[in-house]
């Protein structure tokens, strides 16, 4: 059981990293038209979903990590679906920044692998601090989701409807987190999280 486990979450990974996002959701930009952006519009949005494509990429093997550690299968169920409506993000955020004529981070890899250990760690910690730690995780990205929207170009409203859609799903990610039971994490864990987040994102706007 523990091998098809591991079998999987290393298929997983390799798909996620490597292969062409595919979305189970139509886009919810499909039907807008693309705003005719400058430039230096463009270069900032494209960056700016590379970071979102990055915390997705994160989001697939915290996920990933937490459903191998953890023994409660309805937090398994759970956890497949919150992975399974953020599949449609990679596509959706993958997609988009190619239109932008961006390209995704190099570093994927290494956020992946990061991710993946952090989230077997939360899953091996028990039930409450599992869904603690996937309720924080979900309303942090929530935020970060706001202050790109705050950033961008106000005529481009595809990248918007995405990240608008994107973010209604993270804030009901956690929500149902805190309705399994969900463990409040103590303010130094969230505070190293919201570290590990900035360096995250500064350098994926980037790399």
């Amino acid at each position: 059981m523990l091998l098809d486990k591991l079998i999987t979450s290393f298929d997983k990974g390799l798909r996620t990293i490597f292969a062409v996002g595919i979305g189970a959701r139509p886009r919810p930009d499909a039907h807008l038209e693309d705003a005719a952006l400058d430039k230096a519009s463009k270069h900032h949005a494209a960056a700016l979903m590379r970071i979102n494509h990055v915390g997705e990429v994160c989001a697939q093997a915290l996920y990933s990590g937490q459903a191998l550690t953890s023994r409660n299968l309805q937090i398994v169920k759970a956890l497949e679906h919150a992975a399974d409506e953020e599949t449609d993000h990679l596509a959706w955020c993958e997609a988009r920044i190619k239109e932008l004529g961006g390209r995704k981070s190099l570093l994927n890899p290494v956020w992946y692998a990061g991710s993946f250990t952090l989230g077997a760690m939360a899953g091996a910690l028990g039930d409450k601090w599992n869904l603690g730690f996937l309720a924080e995780t979900e309303n942090q990205v929530s935020i970060h989701l706001q202050n790109h929207l705050s950033q961008l170009n106000e005529t481009d409203l595809k990248t918007r409807t995405i990240l608008l859609q994107m973010q209604q799903d993270e804030t009901a990610h956690a929500q149902e987190a805190i309705q399994l039971g969900a463990s409040e994490l103590p303010a130094l864990v969230k505070a190293g999280m919201r570290f590990a987040s900035k360096i995250m994102t500064r350098t994926a706007y980037y790399v």
